[in-house]
């Protein structure tokens, strides 16, 4: 395709406004659109609890586990209160640099992909193509879990070979920690503060927890440890993110809740540090009167793909002409869909135009090259990958 087309297409998508706080279906109808007048079979999976959001799938060729997963996300993040200095949901082109929201993150992996598979005779593949494009990654990967969620109902898998277009700068990555974040809500009785003693102060009762919870660092580190080939490269991270409670200054606070979040190192599964935070939210001596009651809200599962899988080879030469050497495969300093898509059978690795150093910024960009170049290794991969009977 030629680099007017795929501009334009960024162009195209850059200007829905696909926020994690707003609906992304006119999105998904766009480009379920190309991809049904390219060939796939487009299934569109609604969210059940979010109205407005869907991930697509987009399937071709056999049935089969040998075949090619390309995934993505459909959400960008927030610009609110960030000082652009043009229309973020408007595409500029700046020299090298396409500007605009979610050009890097990760739009222009989506424009790739459209621009990359055009001309595919997909009548003809030998072997499976699935394209993943999910809805709110940016807020926990909400979409890849609810969608894991409903193919294991099925019983049913994708590919194992799964490249997560996620701006790398053309670098191979097979590996991230997760995210858990959780809460404690903590409850007392409230009274008058001329007589505190009449009342149970659940603010009290949060900062005892939250001390607990502090004081249980080495117990999180031991239960990634104790994982199987888990190296955690030092301490688990853990962040007492915010403690809320009480309505007036003059009322003793009944209720309080403390918001928490960890990260399972890559591979490490996130069930043994979610039992190491039950376990230091109940040694906490609460005051007298007060209880505490521990959740989940979300979980992020972490990633940790094999090196030397066929996939990583066939990409490896894109990366080598984007100026990333040999590509041995390195760690995201961020959370993908891949830690929930690899729940279906797949062993994600990242790779995709743009710097992720720039997403989420006020003039967000993708340089135009990189752009070329991932239209290029999406075209190369995908008919190699799809039109040859065995590796």
């Amino acid at each position: 395709m030629a680099t007017a087309d795929v501009v334009a297409d960024l162009a195209t998508l850059v200007g829905f406004p696909t926020v994690s706080s707003r609906p992304n279906l006119a999105l998904c109808a766009f480009i379920a659109e190309r991809f049904e007048a390219m060939g796939f079979a487009v299934e569109r999976f609604e969210d059940p609890e979010e109205t407005g959001k869907a991930t697509l799938i987009c399937r071709a060729g056999p049935e089969g586990e040998d075949g090619l997963v390309l995934s993505g996300h459909t959400d960008v993040g927030p610009v609110e209160g960030q000082p652009w200095s043009s229309d973020p949901f408007t595409l500029q082109r700046r020299g090298e640099h396409l500007v605009g929201r979610g050009t890097a993150d990760m739009k222009g992996f989506l424009a790739a992909t459209l621009a990359g598979l055009g001309g595919l005779p997909l009548s003809q593949l030998r072997r499976q193509l699935v394209l993943v494009w999910t809805h709110d990654e940016e807020i926990g990967c909400q979409g890849s879990a609810r969608l894991a969620e409903a193919l294991l109902q099925r019983r049913a898998r994708l590919p194992s070979a799964c490249w997560i277009g996620e701006p790398t700068g053309m670098r191979i990555l097979h590996q991230h920690a997760g995210h858990v974040a959780a809460e404690v809500r903590c409850y007392g009785q409230a009274s008058h503060s001329a007589f505190p003693h009449l009342g149970a102060n659940a603010v009290h009762a949060a900062v005892r927890v939250a001390e607990a919870i502090a004081n249980h660092q080495a117990d999180f580190d031991a239960a990634a440890a104790a994982q199987q080939g888990i190296d955690i490269g030092g301490s688990v991270p853990l962040n007492l993110a915010s403690l809320h409670g009480g309505d007036a200054i003059n009322i003793v606070p009944d209720q309080a809740t403390l918001r928490i979040g960890f990260r399972p190192p890559p591979g490490c599964s996130h069930l043994p540090l979610v039992s190491a935070f039950e376990r230091a939210v109940q040694s906490a001596t609460l005051p007298a009167g007060t209880r505490a009651e521990s959740r989940v809200l979300r979980v992020t599962p972490s990633l940790r793909t094999p090196l030397g899988l066929p996939l990583q080879r066939a990409l490896a030469p894109y990366a080598a002409l984007a100026g990333q050497g040999d590509a041995a495969g390195g760690t995201a300093g961020f959370a993908t869909d891949g830690g929930n898509l690899q729940r279906l059978g797949c062993a994600p690795l990242i790779f995709g135009p743009g710097r992720i150093e720039v997403a989420h910024q006020a003039d967000e960009y993708v340089e135009l090259d990189q752009l070329h170049a991932a239209v290029q290794a999406i075209s190369a991969v995908t008919r190699t990958w799809t039109q040859t009977v065995a590796r």
